[in-house]
């Protein structure tokens, strides 16, 4: 009987030890309390490093199980995909209008497609990455890949990610405008107080959030803040705002881990080459016998 108790309590204390779905566990001592970061000659906080970001929000931003892969019966676990997680996404799922939930399906649908036949159809099937293009903002934050942060004594701070060899400048108080849509954005960075506050705008509208399909419109303004938490690890939030798609502004928060292995470096992950038979290997010469 005292086992059958035991068991019950245990039982009990798990249950309440489990996240409420679309929520992460408190972080709350997990990081020194009032924690002050190294400064540059300028007093700011050095964020130079190699970052990464260890959940899988890629793959898709709210709650998800582990799941079999686009074809199971050649790759088995190989290709399974994503790994089970957490919603990144505060309160737990993306408030998104009812037209535009049904495209983010739609979206998910064809994710694994492409069609570059013609200007009309390069972009409407597959998400992005599937064909190599750069992530944008926020998503590059939250890819499988680490990326560097590169910060001197100029006006400007570099952000340089593995993926797909992508980078962005960040113009520290800058009042000029972005100049023309792009993949990244146009970045204008401020300090509020230790925290590195983005100002994102003028990003291609065809970029997804995810491979889940969740997407945005040429509307897409994001405010980034990267906040020194300790010594390995700042933490990331963003606020995205698109009244084109979403019925109010939303916001994503986790960690960004320091890779301390010896001698990390920044890598290549060029993947261009991996996607040249998928998108014009119908238009090759075909070897005549």
């Amino acid at each position: 009987m005292c086992y059958r108790f035991g068991s019950v309590l245990i039982a009990i204390a798990i249950l309440f030890a489990i996240p409420a779905a679309g929520q992460r566990a408190p972080a709350a001592g997990q990081f020194p309390a009032q924690y002050r970061a190294p400064r540059m000659a300028d007093g700011h906080p050095d964020l130079n490093g190699i970052w990464q970001a260890f959940v899988s929000a890629d793959w898709d931003l709210q709650d998800h199980e582990a799941q079999p892969g686009p074809h199971p019966e050649i790759m088995g676990a190989y290709g399974a995909g994503p790994p089970p997680d957490l919603s990144v996404v505060e309160g737990g799922t993306i408030p998104y209008q009812p037209w535009a939930l049904q495209k983010k399906k739609d979206n998910f649908e064809k994710r694994a497609t492409a069609d570059v036949s013609s200007d009309e159809k390069w972009h409407a099937l597959g998400d992005p990455e599937f064909k190599c293009y750069m992530p944008g903002v926020p998503r590059a934050a939250y890819m499988p890949y680490p990326f560097r942060i590169v910060q001197g004594s100029s006006p400007y701070i570099l952000m340089a990610y593995e993926y797909a060899s992508a980078t962005r400048t960040i113009r520290m108080n800058s009042k000029q405008e972005g100049p023309a849509a792009s993949w990244m954005g146009w970045s204008v960075g401020r300090w509020e107080g230790d925290t590195l506050v983005v100002d994102v705008t003028g990003q291609r509208e065809e970029s997804w959030l995810d491979r889940a399909g969740d997407f945005h419109s040429d509307a897409l303004h994001v405010v980034e803040r990267y906040t020194p938490a300790s010594p390995y690890h700042l933490m990331y939030e963003a606020t995205i705002e698109d009244s084109k798609v979403y019925t109010r502004p939303w916001k994503i928060s986790f960690p960004l881990y320091r890779r301390m292995e010896k001698d990390v470096q920044l890598l290549e992950f060029k993947c261009v080459p991996f996607t040249e038979q998928l998108l014009f290997g119908r238009f090759s010469k075909q070897a005549t016998k």
